[in-house]
């Protein structure tokens, strides 16, 4: 990645991603892939959750870039457009957006607060949206819609689900490809 140590700061969604989870086998293969520990997984608040990712790129000692999933990607959306300094949007190279979840639709989990609507504006860093044709929590036009607001590229990666654990993924080397092209651009 451009020669430059980067930080992969994990977002994980709603109830953390578990074991055989892409984001945890990328943990689990790279010392510099780090999770964000929110608050709390099975009610998430989306000012305690943007604020603990302020704090994890404000320690973070080089520039980062977001490994985000569902939940994690309103959240990156949410932080970028209201939480973050410049100093702060500075230190981000880029951010992979995986599985973004629409808080209107039917499976959207009851739990969460603030999540909506979302924020639909530039993100100021490099981005991709990666989607499932068949994600029962965002379908293609909603992830479309944010990709397109965003200034993200967007990847479609046909019926894989909600692109977690359950797809069957594994360590899923096309996504840390797509990871690493964002740290590239920096």
């Amino acid at each position: 990645m451009s020669g430059q140590k980067l930080n992969v700061l994990v977002l994980p969604g709603y109830q953390n991603s578990g074991a055989g989870h892409w984001q945890t086998c990328w943990e689990a293969l790279d010392p510099a892939v780090v999770r964000v520990q929110m608050p709390d997984w099975d009610h998430p608040a989306r000012d305690a959750w943007c604020r603990t990712l302020d704090a994890a790129v404000a320690a973070a000692d080089s520039p980062v870039v977001f490994a985000g999933h569902s939940l994690g990607c309103l959240t990156t959306a949410f932080w970028a457009s209201q939480y973050a300094s410049a100093a702060q949007l500075a230190k981000v190279a880029g951010a992979l957006l995986v599985a973004v979840p629409d808080p209107s639709g039917a499976h959207f989990p009851q739990d969460a607060s603030g999540f909506a609507p979302v924020p639909l504006t530039p993100l100021p860093f490099a981005s991709i949206v990666v989607s499932s044709s068949d994600d029962p929590y965002g379908g293609v036009p909603f992830s479309q819609s944010c990709a397109g607001a965003w200034g993200s590229r967007w990847i479609d990666i046909g019926p894989r689900g909600h692109i977690n654990a359950d797809s069957g993924l594994g360590d899923w080397d096309e996504g840390r490809r797509w990871l690493a092209s964002l740290g590239e651009r920096r």
